[in-house]
C-alpha cells in the first residue's frame, strides 16, 4: 500500500460498510424466524398433505440459506472490522509521523521519502545542505542499525538523523499497512459464496474455515474487545455481555459461537443463535463424513455349519468392511440420531401451537453421552418454566427417542402443552436439559453417585445463569420447577446443595418421579422449603429402581423422596412403570403440570 492510498484511508466507510453488513444478516435473521415460527408453524399448524408437506420442505431450504447468509455475514462484518482496525492503526501512525516531520522542519514525500531543510552542526564554519532521504522499514539487523547510526553521526546536516528517524518510521507504517492489506485480501475473497441458490453441507462446512480464517487475521481486533471473564459465574458473565457495544457483541458472537452458546447467563437468545451456528456446521460435518464412507454390504450374514449345528456369521465381506470402516461409520450414525432429533424438533414448531425451540446448549461430545439443552418456547419471556432433567440411559443418540413419543424431547413437550392448558394467557417454558455424563447401565452404573456429583454442580450453574437471563429491572422471574427422573433426580438433589438458592431465588420447586434417592433425607435440605418437593412413584420396574436406589445409598440414611419420613408431598400416579411418568392425558403428567404452573391445589395426592 503506498503512502497517498493510506494517507485516503477513511476508517470510519470500512466500519459503516461492516455495520451494513450486520445489518444485513439481522434482515436475513429476521426472514429465517419469520419462516420458521409463523409461515412454517402457522402450516404446520393447520394443513395437511403432500402439497403442504412439499411446501413445508421448500420453506426449510430458505430458512436454511437465510440462516447462512447471516452467519456469513456477521463474518464480513467482522472481516471488515479487523481490516480497518489493523490499516486504520497503521493509518495513526503515519499521521503522526507526518505531523512529527513537519513540526521538526521536514516534509513527508508522496513516494514516501522526507526532505530536510539546510543546518549546521554547532560549531559547524558554514551550513550543510538540505536533502531527501528514504527509510528502511523493520530496520532488526545490529549490523544496519549500526551503519545508519555512523552515517547520522558523521552527517554535516543535524537534520539528517530526524529526516532517517522519520522515514523509518513512514517505511515501516507502510509495510504494516501493506501486510495488513495482503493479509484480509484472500479472507474476505475467502468469504463470497457459491453463485447458486442452494446452501450445501460443502457452504456449511466451509464456515468453521471462514470462521478460523477471520479469528487468525482479526486477532488485534478481537483482543480490543474487553474478554469474557475467565470461570465467570452467570451474574459476572451477564455484566460482560451488557458492558459491550452491539457491535463488539455481533463480533464476538461471529467468532466464538460456541462459547456464547455454552455461557450461562447470557440471554437465551443470544445463546440459541450461537449454538444454531455450531450445530448447522456439524450436521454438514458429519452428514459429509458419513455419505464419504461406502455403506456396510447388504449381506451382513451367512449360515455355516458348525459341527452339527447350523451357525448365523458375518459374511467376509461385510467383515471387512467393519474392520476398516465400522467404528467410524456406527460413532458418525449416532451424532446423527441427535442431531436429527434436534432437526426434528426444529421442524415441529407450530404442531400443536407448539412453540419456537431455543437451542441453549449444544455439544455432540459433551460430557461422555453429548450436550443438549434444549427450550420450548424462550425462558426468559415467560411466566412459568421447567427444567427436566433425564436419567440412566440417557444421551444423544436417544434424546429423540425411536417413535413418535420423540423421547426426552418428547417429553419435554408434553409438560409444555399439558402445563400450558392451566395458564392460558401465560407463557410456558420447558427445557430438556442433558449436560452430564449419564450413567449408561443400571448396575453397576446407576448405583453411584458420581455421576451425579459430577453433573449436580453444573446444573446448578446453569439454573442460576438462567435465573440471571430471566431478571427484569425489578428482579422479577419466572415461577421455575425442576423435575428430575429416575437417576436425574439425584442429579438435581446435588444441584440443590452445590450452593445457596439466595434471594432472588432460581427455583421454586422441585418434583422427583421413579427417584432412586437425591443424596437427602429431609425435603428440607433442598432449599426450596419441604412444602414445594413433590414425589411419585410407580409400580413394577419402578419399585426396583427406587428401593435399589435405597439400598445402594443413593438417598441419605436409605431415605427416598416417596417416603413419609421425607417430608415432601407424595403425589398420586398412574404411571404403569417407570419410563410412564410423562405418558399424555395420563394423572402423572398432570400433577407435574399443575406444579409447573403453579396451581398446588390441582396436584392430586396420595
Amino acid at each position: 500500500m503506498d503512502l497517498e492510498t493510506l494517507r485516503a484511508f477513511k476508517q470510519a466507510e470500512y466500519e459503516e460498510a461492516a455495520d451494513g453488513y450486520r445489518a444485513v444478516g439481522t434482515m436475513a435473521m429476521t426472514a429465517k424466524d419469520t419462516i420458521d415460527t409463523k409461515i412454517s408453524a402457522g402450516i404446520r399448524g393447520e394443513l395437511k398433505g403432500k402439497a403442504a408437506e412439499a411446501a413445508l420442505g421448500e420453506l426449510k431450504e430458505l430458512s436454511r440459506n437465510f440462516h447462512y447468509a447471516q452467519t456469513e455475514c456477521g463474518l464480513v462484518s467482522t472481516a471488515l472490522n479487523g481490516f480497518a482496525f489493523d490499516v486504520g492503526a497503521a493509518k495513526r501512525k503515519l499521521d503522526a509521523a507526518i505531523a512529527d516531520a513537519q513540526a521538526a522542519g521536514c516534509t513527508v514525500n508522496p513516494d514516501g521519502s522526507v526532505s530536510f531543510p539546510a543546518g549546521a552542526k554547532p560549531g559547524a564554519e558554514k551550513t550543510a545542505d538540505g536533502g531527501t532521504v528514504s527509510g528502511s522499514a523493520g530496520m532488526t539487523d545490529p549490523t544496519a542499525n549500526a551503519i545508519e547510526r555512523q552515517a547520522i553521526n558523521i552527517h554535516p546536516n543535524p537534520h539528517y538523523g530526524k529526516a532517517i528517524e522519520f522515514a523509518n518510521r513512514v517505511a515501516d507504517t507502510l509495510k504494516e499497512a501493506t501486510e495488513a492489506d495482503a493479509k484480509w485480501a484472500p479472507k474476505l475473497r475467502a468469504l463470497k459464496a457459491d453463485d447458486d441458490l442452494k446452501v450445501t453441507d460443502r457452504d456449511w462446512t466451509d464456515v468453521k474455515s471462514d470462521s478460523d480464517g477471520v479469528l487468525q487475521g482479526a486477532d488485534a481486533y478481537l483482543h480490543s474487545i474487553k474478554p469474557p471473564p475467565k470461570d465467570g459465574t452467570p451474574d459476572q458473565n451477564a455484566e460482560w455481555w451488557k458492558g459491550l457495544t452491539p457491535e463488539q457483541r455481533a463480533d464476538y458472537l461471529a467468532m466464538h459461537p460456541g462459547a456464547v452458546g455454552a455461557m450461562n447467563g447470557l440471554p437465551s437468545d443470544i445463546r440459541d443463535e450461537g449454538n444454531r451456528v455450531v450445530f448447522a456446521e456439524q450436521q454438514a460435518k458429519v452428514q459429509m463424513e458419513l455419505n464419504s464412507i461406502p455403506k456396510p454390504p447388504a449381506n451382513e450374514w451367512t449360515w455355516i455349519t458348525a459341527g452339527m449345528y447350523p451357525a448365523k456369521v458375518h459374511t467376509d465381506e461385510w467383515m471387512a468392511w467393519d474392520r476398516k470402516y465400522g467404528d467410524r461409520y456406527r460413532e458418525l450414525e449416532t451424532s446423527m440420531k441427535g442431531i436429527n432429533a434436534i432437526q426434528s424438533r426444529f421442524d415441529r414448531t407450530g404442531e400443536h401451537g407448539l412453540p419456537e425451540a431455543y437451542l441453549l446448549g449444544y455439544d455432540l461430545k459433551g460430557i461422555g453421552d453429548g450436550k443438549i439443552i434444549l427450550a420450548n418456547g424462550n425462558p426468559d419471556k415467560a411466566d412459568h418454566v421447567s427444567v427436566y432433567v433425564p436419567g440412566t440411559f440417557a444421551g444423544i443418540e436417544s434424546i429423540g427417542g425411536d417413535g413418535k413419543d420423540h423421547g426426552d424431547l418428547g417429553r419435554g413437550e408434553r409438560l409444555w402443552a399439558e402445563s400450558s392448558k392451566l395458564v392460558p394467557g401465560q407463557n410456558v417454558s420447558t427445557i430438556t436439559w442433558l449436560d452430564y455424563n449419564a450413567p449408561d447401565s443400571i448396575v453397576p452404573q446407576a448405583t453411584r453417585g458420581q455421576y451425579a456429583e459430577e453433573g449436580g454442580p453444573r446444573l446448578y450453574d446453569f439454573l442460576q445463569g438462567n435465573r440471571v437471563a430471566q431478571e427484569g429491572a425489578d428482579g422479577s422471574r419466572a415461577h421455575t420447577t425442576v423435575i428430575g427422573h429416575s437417576y436425574g433426580s439425584t442429579v438435581v438433589g446435588v444441584s440443590a446443595q452445590s450452593g445457596s438458592w439466595k434471594d432472588p431465588e432460581a427455583i421454586d420447586d422441585f418434583v422427583f418421579a421413579g427417584s432412586p434417592g437425591v443424596q437427602a433425607d429431609h425435603a428440607a435440605d433442598l432449599g426450596v422449603g419441604a412444602d414445594h418437593v413433590w414425589a411419585m412413584g410407580a409400580p413394577w420396574d419402578d419399585q426396583v429402581v427406587r428401593q435399589g436406589g435405597r439400598l445402594m445409598g443413593l438417598g441419605d440414611n436409605w431415605t427416598i423422596p416417596t417416603d413419609e419420613s421425607f417430608g415432601g408431598n407424595i403425589m398420586k400416579s398412574d404411571a404403569g412403570g417407570h419410563t410412564k411418568f410423562f405418558e399424555a392425558e395420563s394423572l402423572s403428567l398432570r400433577n407435574q403440570a399443575a406444579v409447573i404452573a403453579g396451581h398446588y391445589s390441582k396436584v392430586e395426592l396420595e
